[in-house]
């Protein structure tokens, strides 16, 4: 689904929204604005406000800055969340002056190896601004947003190092089963991620670009598909398992064909460690949902009203539509594709049923 939002509904959300910070509580993140662009994403401006209504109290203050990042010191400022001002001030002045798209095709490597920063919530928010600023036309506001997201993701950027990477499989579904769980499933996202030592290589001969789009595509469909086998394993953060590798595709149309590998590799590295992460200790059987449409997806999310459910549903959308696109055995298989839908709105319906109702 490609909606053109001629509401304006989504400016109006985003300038409501930046005078509050990237975070609450010093470490969970602040998911308004990514909501409000699947929600217009997807055809709903209408519940946009609403929902932020709901979701008000979890804002915070914009924190205060620090002191300015500039060209010649940045490198000092990277992985540093009290400088999440300071960031943000930075892109707000360089993506007006130098465009958009020159300045995300400059930062786009500096940061994508810092994906697990901030449990990958920066590099989500950065894909949703992205595609606003691809249906519309670069606003202020959205420029804004894009800002804050790529500040966000410089300011929680971590890189982490030290894996044993080993032979996985040629698709990325057996790849994901053979991710051996972290030896100690307990603690929050940085002290599981420290714990992360193995994980299977996948795609990771893969260098030609149109190649590391597909399997892009293989990897969030993979992702998808799983959570409604394996999301009890932790509902909220294995939902990110497939809107970290989503937000990645989704950038790719405006980086430099070059950097489309790199990103793949990442993405990989990302739903590879969260799956390692919250891995449960079974998979549950898969129930199909029998017949859904799409517009019953989203609005059942819409109803439940979690942000994370409704993040997951519009990936599971994505996920849907693109289904027998890439290249392989399937393509053009009517049957394959209607499974395919199937089973990634069956994985948003676990996932309603896993996750706590915005009250």
């Amino acid at each position: 689904m490609d909606i053109t939002d001629t509401s304006g509904v989504l400016d109006e959300a985003f300038e409501r929204l930046h005078a509050a910070g990237p975070e609450r509580l010093g470490r969970l993140t602040n998911h308004a604005p990514m909501v409000a662009e699947a929600l217009v994403a997807r055809g709903r401006p209408d519940a946009v406000h609403r929902w932020l209504d709901l979701y008000e109290e979890r804002l915070e203050e914009f924190p205060s800055a620090v002191a300015p990042v500039t060209d010649a010191d940045w490198a000092g400022a990277l992985g540093d969340p009290r400088r999440a001002a300071d960031w943000i001030a930075y892109f707000g002045r360089a993506l007006p002056e130098h465009g958009w798209r020159s300045v995300l095709a400059t930062w786009w490597p500096r940061l994508l190896p810092g994906m697990y920063g901030g449990a990958t919530h920066p590099v989500i928010r950065v894909g949703h601004a992205v595609r606003a600023l691809l249906r519309s036309e670069a606003s202020g506001p959205r420029l804004t947003e894009l800002a804050h997201g790529l500040g966000y993701w410089a300011a929680r950027h971590r890189p982490v190092a030290g894996i044993t990477w080993f032979p996985g499989a040629p698709q990325a579904a057996a790849s994901l089963q053979a991710v051996p769980p972290i030896r100690a499933l307990e603690g929050g996202f940085p002290a599981r991620l420290a714990r992360v030592e193995r994980l299977p290589v996948w795609a990771g001969d893969v260098t030609d670009p149109a190649t590391a789009r597909d399997r892009l595509t293989e990897l969030v469909r993979a992702a998808t598909h799983r959570y409604a086998t394996h999301g009890h394993g932790d509902a909220t953060m294995l939902v990110h398992a497939a809107t970290a590798p989503s937000a990645v595709l989704r950038v790719l149309p405006v980086l430099p064909r070059d950097l489309w590998a790199p990103s793949l590799h990442a993405a990989w590295a990302a739903t590879a460690a969260v799956t390692a992460m919250y891995a449960p200790a079974e998979a549950v059987p898969y129930v199909p949902p029998g017949r859904v449409a799409a517009g019953d997806v989203i609005e059942c999310a819409v109803e439940h009203g979690d942000e994370h459910v409704i993040k997951f549903a519009d990936t599971a959308l994505d996920v849907a539509d693109e289904a027998g696109e890439a290249d392989g055995a399937y393509e053009a298989d009517e049957a394959y594709e209607a499974e395919a839908g199937a089973r990634a709105y069956a994985a948003v319906l676990r996932s309603i049923e896993l996750s706590e109702p915005l009250a």
